[in-house]
């Protein structure tokens, strides 16, 4: 009944024209028990999670709903993430500098650091708020925003009540000599509070002691961006008032957040340096939660998102109770011709990431010690650092040799902490060497190959990847691949993938193992289970 009271909303008149489009997106595995790997039991045969998204669009009002099919989900989510049914809808009505929302909607304030919503399937992440939003736009340069609601975990919504307001002005539509020097800054401020019940949790710090919880959290951000020609800065901070919780131990202190981002780009160069230190930001919309749920707001992670198979091995997640996060980034393109660039030219990228606790005076993690229940929580100097939780440094060469050969090179160093990360296993040293070819037989037929190599000090010791992958324009792609272990476990994880596109369709089979292992996306994680079965994908766009 949803739909098509969601199509006559969206129909202002019998002569408006509506559009029509959506997604359908469906992942399923058929699972087999493997000893050897520790995959986890599932009595249910089939596993899927599946997806149907519709929206209706006119001139006026603009309508949409998604399905979710995920009662026997892929391994790995939290239990409250099985169900299904439409959990997400909504109504957008916007006329001229106005745009009003009723329903289920995402929104970011800022960098995130007090609000941001959004979806991430492949973490189980869906943390929309039901309510209402409003976005209105005086001027021209000036962007107001306010909103109110309850956000969704899984197939419930939680009590607190998120309410906030964002404001962005861009000086150069008001000071013409600004953008007559192509120079524009742009100055925002956010504010975000919670409401929830002081008993809706009842933390005890004894037999006969329990906490006085705040009934009301507040947040605020405060940003200004700065860009000329091709060089960029942006600084920001913000603060968030006490707010016990499962994350910080259940402390009364204050949480904060000073970011610092500058990047210069020109034709065939670009730089990107950045700091941000963070301390009690964890901000959650009820405050026992754990997991990936139930965040209102976004710290990101200053690390590479690397996509090579070992590389990605021990990705790091964003420390909620504090962290100093540095990261800086190169890329330089050698043009034609020059001795370096050779006949095609040659690209260099360079990044490292670098990420230290703060420094408690000798406490390691006060959290984790069980320190700070109902205290104020142990205080850090802004500019002292503690130990190092992660660190890579690594370089790419990219460089084509004839017209159809390419190769790409790349070396990394790592170093993750994994008693700070994962609780046990302690320092991990790695050394990873990776070779990309893509060899183009003719218009229609590549083949890619990859071979990766990690030297590892620590965990399972050393790893081995190699994968081939061939494509047939414009339908098809045969890959096959396996990770060898050839420290302590000496376990293949293999992997075979047909795929076949046609428009707007694509449907991937295949059949492998798993490994077990974190998957993350911006600083968030999930934990994944070591898997092995047949696998079958689909994705459509209309």
């Amino acid at each position: 009944m949803l739909l098509p009271v969601m199509l006559l909303v969206a129909m202002p008149s019998v002569n408006a024209q509506v559009t029509v489009s959506g997604s359908i997106q469906s992942d399923i595995l058929v699972p087999q028990d493997d000893d050897k790997i520790g995959t986890e039991h599932s009595d249910d045969k089939v596993l899927t999670n599946t997806y149907l998204d519709l929206n209706l669009g006119s001139k006026y009002v603009d309508a949409g709903a998604r399905f979710e099919f995920l009662k026997y989900p892929l391994p790995g989510y939290e239990p409250d993430f099985k169900g299904w049914g439409v959990p997400h809808f909504y109504v957008k009505g916007h006329y001229k500098n106005v745009e009003l929302t009723a329903g289920d909607y995402y929104e970011q304030f800022g960098s995130g650091f007090v609000l941001r919503t959004y979806e991430e399937r492949s973490l189980g992440i869906d943390n929309a708020l039901r309510g209402g939003r409003i976005v209105y736009k005086p001027v021209s340069g000036v962007t107001l925003k306010a909103l109110t609601g309850k956000q969704r975990r899984y197939w419930h919504h939680n009590d607190a009540l998120v309410s906030g307001a964002d404001i962005e002005v861009g000086l150069e539509q008001f000071i013409k000599a600004l953008e007559a020097h192509d120079t524009h800054i742009t100055l925002g401020g956010s504010w975000v509070n919670k409401h929830e019940k002081a008993d809706a949790d009842a933390i005890f710090v004894d037999a006969t002691h329990k906490l006085n919880l705040p009934k009301y959290v507040n947040a605020w951000d405060a940003r200004i961006n700065l860009t000329h020609k091709g060089f960029s800065v942006l600084a920001e901070y913000a603060q968030k008032t006490q707010d016990p919780s499962f994350d910080n131990g259940y402390h009364y202190g204050k949480g904060n957040v000073a970011m610092l981002s500058t990047s210069y780009s020109q034709k065939g160069m670009s730089i990107l340096l950045q700091a941000k230190r963070s301390e009690g930001m964890s901000f959650r919309s009820r405050r026992s939660m754990s997991g990936t749920s139930s965040f209102i707001n976004h710290l990101p992670a200053f690390t590479h998102d690397q996509t090579y198979a070992l590389a990605a091995q021990y990705p790091y997640a964003t420390n909620p109770n504090g962290e100093w996060a540095f990261q800086a980034e190169f890329g330089y393109s050698f043009k034609k011709g020059t001795t370096l660039g050779g006949k095609y030219g040659t690209k260099l990228k360079f990044n490292l990431s670098h990420v230290r606790g703060l420094d408690y005076d000798g406490v390691k993690d006060p959290v984790a010690e069980g320190r700070v229940i109902g205290s104020n929580g142990y205080k850090s100097s802004f500019f002292k650092m503690g130990e190092t939780y992660y660190q890579d440094i690594d370089v790419q060469i990219e460089k084509r040799f004839t017209r159809d050969f390419s190769l790409i090179f790349m070396y990394m160093n790592e170093r993750y902490n994994m008693t700070v990360i994962e609780g046990h296993g302690g320092m991990i040293k790695s050394n990873i060497l990776i070779a990309d070819g893509k060899y183009k037989f003719s218009p229609k037929l590549t083949l890619r190959c990859e071979l990766q190599y990690q030297f590892c000090k620590g965990d399972d010791g050393d790893w081995a990847f190699g994968l081939a992958e061939l494509s047939w324009a414009p339908h098809w792609m045969f890959t096959v691949s396996d990770m060898w272990n050839c420290g302590e476990t000496k376990l293949h994880f293999y992997q075979a993938l047909v795929t076949y596109s046609l428009k707007s369709h694509r449907i991937q089979a295949g059949y492998g193992r798993t490994d077990a292992g974190f998957n993350c996306s911006g600083g968030v994680c999930r934990w994944v289970p070591a898997t092995r079965g047949f696998t079958l994908s689909y994705n459509y766009s209309f």
